[in-house]
């Protein structure tokens, strides 16, 4: 020990006076610089005979040091042998210590010794010589006390704040229905915190019962003030990944479980990595869907988080009249005030909306998809039904695997349902008629079924004109054909859905899918046709003689001067895939030729075989402010260098999939910076939207936690907990720390944390 104490010599007095200097006379494990933390108080005794006298040690780190004492509390060995003395010259007694003067009013400053069977008190140890001892004293404990209970509070409220991580990243309920302490159903909340305390014995023993009844940390409004700091802080990270810069806007609206309109507000812009984000940031009751009230509820959500909407550069809507209206709708609203906020109709909308033009213009794919709907109906009327519909299906399963025409395999022979086609959920068609043909057997079972044990009569007469019209080939022929020409643009709705897509990959997407469709017309005729005669033979469907005269109907009185053939060719075949491509060319022209054309030269597919100069240079005057006279002549100079050069021999910008994939490679090589309004006009290229899918996205989450059980909700607690569902990867970044000082500051509250 003497290398770790510097000891005075004997009969020296302890006084200031005489201290030595300080380097010398404090201890090493005391011995620090300006920071308290860096004293080692694992050297310092316990035992107050051994103690130092407080007054060595150096002015500066003698408050530590007493609070050290302080909070370790007064040396009290409670289950020594204290051994008897005798007292007294004249009468002699026997006395010892009683361990029970350690309680009541002696707990906090008695102490004893056992090496030198002695008491001592740990305020005059700490205070000798001092003014106002017990005064001092009290203050010490009593900031001891607010330490204690702030640490508790803070420990309390993050183990609330850790449940409420678990439950919002699910999208699980808080409440329950009776939350009082008997109760069986106190909601998840109360039960993973009871848990968590469980688990956890130094939390367990500061929240619930073990907590202050005032500061439980756990009441309903706190639950909603912890849901809604999570939300505001995840939407802080966004902003700030923001950073200010360019942004475009999604748009859409739609009711909840209780009838309520919410609109939904996605961002979408390119963050410092070069990647396209699209974020989720909030959804918001409107009682007034008109597109000046919308208008305004966007601007405002804008001014609350310090977005400008001079910064918007991109829209995208569905087709709705109040957002595409051309003279009052949202977008012109918005491009009146921001005329560089170009908008695009959601790419996915109008494939199913030409979809939906297509039934109504063509009478034979209307009475087509009538009959697929009420097939659905009948099969799916019931339980019983669906099940019948189930066990079909694998009786059929075992049949074709035991002949061996099917194999056994990961993700094979997956059972197959029936989903109700909408005119609002992409791709939907699809997949319905491609599970038409799979189970076909098997629905053709249940509507005989049906059509012979159904209890109504209405239903078995139906059932029974189904099956006729399911076993014609006219109906195989439609099945397939439909099947066929939304196979072509299958991809194209598929791909619509990612984030990161950019409009001049759309464009090429929807070029192709013309094409396609344009190859069908011309070349698919008789693989079609094949198909479908495949199809009959299969399933014992009577197939008509192609050569012979077309009888519509069972009526044999009604023959036309066509063949079978020539009906099915030129009267379906031709009709609807010429309707589909009109379809397409008319509803994919609400972006203006020059920003396309501008941006597909900007596309590296084939060493930007694409590029050209003026048609970008185009492309930059649509945006005056960003362009001016001066940087439009330096964006010039910087075209022809940076050309140039991903011409060259950089093998970086080689087989690049699209204009997002350009914007990578420029930040990951730092040359966004060498043509730094290149890179611009390529990040305004990309904000442009393209789909309305994160929208789409949202309001499925949103289904999902307001539902029949939670429809009373509040706006307010909803978009907290869509918030940080949504966006949980976001949210899984923000610190306990950031959420309890938002927490904090929302109001006035008794726990100071």
């Amino acid at each position: 020990m003497d290398k770790f104490v510097t000891r005075l010599k004997r009969g020296q007095p302890s006084t200031s006076s005489t201290i030595p200097p300080v380097a010398s006379s404090i201890p090493s494990e005391v011995q620090r610089d300006t920071n308290p933390s860096n004293i080692n108080f694992n050297y310092m005794k316990a035992v107050p005979a051994n103690r130092r006298p407080t007054a060595e040690y150096d002015p500066n780190i003698r408050d530590e040091v007493r609070r050290y004492y302080i909070q370790k509390g007064p040396c009290q060995p409670m289950n020594h042998d204290f051994p008897k003395t005798q007292f007294g010259k004249k009468k002699k007694t026997m006395r010892q210590f009683h361990p029970g003067w350690f309680k009541g009013r002696h707990s906090k400053w008695l102490e004893y010794s056992i090496s030198k069977d002695a008491a001592y008190c740990l305020c005059c140890y700490l205070f000798k010589n001092e003014h106002d001892v017990v005064e001092i004293w009290e203050m010490l404990l009593r900031k001891r006390r607010n330490e204690k209970d702030k640490n508790e509070s803070r420990h309390r409220l993050g183990a609330s704040i850790e449940v409420a991580r678990f439950l919002l990243r699910l999208g699980l309920p808080f409440r329950g229905h009776d939350e009082s302490t008997s109760s069986t159903n106190r909601g998840i909340f109360l039960e993973l915190l009871q848990w968590y305390g469980a688990m956890d014995q130094e939390v367990g023993s500061i929240i619930l019962q073990n907590a202050p009844k005032n500061e439980m940390m756990c009441c309903p409004k706190i639950q909603k003030d912890i849901v809604d700091a999570c939300a505001k802080e995840t939407i802080k990270a966004i902003i700030e990944d923001l950073d200010g810069d360019y942004f475009g806007i999604l748009v859409d609206e739609s009711k909840d479980i209780s009838h309520k309109e919410q609109m939904a507000l996605v961002l979408r812009y390119v963050d410092k990595k070069g990647e396209v984000i699209e974020r989720f940031v909030g959804i918001v009751h409107v009682n007034d869907t008109s597109a000046r009230s919308m208008k305004e509820t966007i601007y405002s959500f804008l001014s609350d988080h310090s977005l400008s909407p001079s910064q918007i550069r991109g829209q995208g809507y569905d087709g709705a009249s109040n957002m595409q209206g051309e003279l009052n709708g949202l977008k012109s609203l918005i491009l009146r005030d921001t005329p560089s906020a170009y908008s695009t109709h959601c790419f996915a909308h109008q494939l199913q909306l030409t979809l939906v033009a297509l039934v109504k213009k063509n009478s034979d794919v209307d009475d087509f998809l009538c009959i697929v709907t009420n097939v659905l109906n009948i099969v799916g009327a019931s339980y019983k039904r669906r099940d019948l519909l189930r066990q079909h299906q694998a009786a059929k399963l075992e049949e074709l695997l035991i002949s061996g025409e099917v194999h056994t395999g990961q993700g094979l022979n997956q059972e197959r349902g029936l989903q109700r086609p909408g005119d609002t959920r992409w791709g939907s068609h699809y997949k319905t008629l491609q599970n038409f043909i799979d189970i076909f057997p098997s629905i053709l079972y249940v509507l005989e079924f049906a059509a012979c044990e159904c209890p109504n009569y209405i239903d078995r007469l139906t059932a029974e004109s189904l099956v006729d019209k399911i076993k014609g080939f006219d109906f195989v022929f439609m099945l397939y054909l439909m099947l066929e020409v939304l196979k072509k643009t299958n991809y194209l709705n598929c791909s619509l859905q990612k984030m990161d897509q950019d409009i001049v990959n759309a464009m090429g997407l929807l070029n192709t899918a013309k094409q396609e469709l344009q190859m069908m017309r011309d070349r698919g005729w008789k693989s079609l046709l094949d198909d479908a005669l495949s199809f009959c033979n299969k399933h014992e469907i009577f197939i008509p003689k192609m050569d012979a005269n077309y009888i519509p109907g069972k009526s044999k009185r009604r023959a036309l001067d066509v063949t079978y053939s020539h009906h099915f060719r030129v009267g379906i075949f031709y009709p609807v895939i010429d309707l589909l491509l009109q379809e397409l060319n008319n509803r994919f022209d609400t972006v203006s030729t020059d920003l396309l054309l501008g941006m597909a030269c900007l596309h590296p597919a084939k060493s930007f075989g694409n590029f050209d100069k003026k048609k970008v240079m185009r492309l930059a005057g649509y945006y005056p402010n960003e362009f001016d006279s001066n940087k439009l002549r330096d964006l010039s100079c910087q075209l022809d260098n940076f050309i140039g050069y991903v011409r060259g021999s950089d093998k970086r910008f080689f087989n690049m999939k699209g204009i997002t994939d350009l914007a990578k490679v420029l930040v990951q090589s730092e040359l966004h910076q060498t043509w730094p309004l290149v890179y611009l006009l390529i990040k305004l290229t990309l904000i442009l939207p393209v789909a309305t899918a994160s929208v789409e996205r949202a309001f499925s989450s949103m289904k999902y936690i307001k539902n029949e059980l939670r429809n009373s909700m509040s706006d307010e607690f909803l978009n907290g907990c869509l918030v940080c569902y949504v966006e949980r990867e976001i949210f899984a970044t923000i610190s306990n720390d950031a959420i309890i000082h938002h927490f904090q500051k929302m109001k006035s509250r008794r726990a100071q944390l």
